[in-house]
């Protein structure tokens, strides 16, 4: 069962930061070989992304899986693509089989077999304890990404319709559930040209992808979880962190890869977002990779140094960053 070294995502080689979309045609090789072909990508972190998840649903399932109403064929197309992509990208961790009008699935990293009726509905596991709520539910604990899917109405609106957000990066799923692309992005600083052509890129995204995109920031710890309400018991300047030491730094670069796969049959997007991490002082030994993180956080707004809480660090980590 070969797991692999976690691959490398270095989003900010020109060294300027910017607001924008930044799609890139799917599969695009960015140097990690037939891994930059996969919407699910496995390594030997696994473990930790997976625990990470069973203690975001222990804690409350509702903080981190949010969903709307919606019908019940567009939920069936997004399970069924699912499966397949895990069973056909990844056959040795993943195996399907068809039997007495079940659809089942396995998976070799968790010993879980997932049941799925002939519409894809959850209908049971065998190999664990384990509530799942549903068929969505069960596919993102079986993953190390995210997942969120996105609907274009009847009338030509937009809304998140359900977020699987165990690896929030301090924002929460039941502040974005339900809202449009341009409301749940209000927050951004610099959104003001794409939320202009929000439709126009919408209906690219459906039409013309499957995509992938990348969004970067700074963090003083690994923790995959950064919900906005820490769990009770935390402290919760611990739990935010964002909080630079020099005379002991502690400083890595957050990637996340987002895949955006369009269904335009049922007018939905399915979302997937896979975090990374990157110990900035292993990439300071790279001088090209050193300058163009300098570069690119020197490039960035008041508005968005706050926005990424780095406002109040960013003297401390140039200062580190130049020794």
């Amino acid at each position: 069962m070969p797991i692999h070294e976690q691959n490398f995502y270095f989003p900010l080689e020109k060294g300027h930061y910017q607001v924008a979309p930044g799609l890139h045609a799917f599969g695009t090789d960015f140097g990690n070989s037939n891994a930059d072909r996969l919407i699910f990508q496995f390594d030997d972190n696994f473990e930790r992304y997976r625990q990470t998840k069973l203690s975001a649903r222990s804690e409350a399932l509702e903080k981190y899986y949010c969903k709307e109403e919606f019908d019940s064929q567009r939920m069936s197309i997004i399970i069924r693509f699912i499966i397949q992509q895990l069973s056909h990208e990844s056959p040795d961790l993943f195996s399907y089989q068809d039997q007495n009008n079940q659809h089942c699935l396995h998976c070799e990293l968790t010993g879980e077999t997932l049941m799925f009726d002939p519409q894809y509905k959850l209908s049971g596991n065998q190999s664990d304890s384990i509530g799942y709520v549903d068929s969505l539910d069960a596919l993102a604990m079986q993953v190390q990404e995210d997942l969120a899917l996105l609907e274009i109405t009847n009338d030509g609106h937009d809304r998140i319709i359900a977020l699987h957000l165990c690896f929030p990066n301090h924002w929460a799923a039941k502040d974005k559930i339900g809202k449009s692309f341009l409301a749940s992005h209000t927050p951004v600083p610099g959104m003001g040209k794409i939320n202009q052509r929000a439709e126009q890129l919408l209906n690219s995204l459906l039409n013309k992808g499957p995509y992938v995109r990348f969004a970067w920031g700074l963090a003083t710890d690994k923790y995959l979880n950064h919900h906005p309400i820490a769990p009770e018991g935390i402290d919760k300047n611990l739990w935010l962190g964002r909080r630079f030491d020099p005379t002991n730094p502690h400083l890595y670069l957050r990637v996340e890869r987002q895949v955006i796969h369009g269904f335009p049959s049922i007018n939905t997007f399915l979302f997937t977002i896979r975090t990374y991490f990157y110990d900035v002082a292993t990439l300071k030994q790279s001088p090209t990779k050193h300058q163009a993180l300098q570069s690119a956080l020197q490039s960035m707004s008041a508005a968005t140094l706050r926005y990424k809480g780095l406002a109040e660090s960013l003297p401390l980590i140039l200062d580190w960053l130049e020794n």
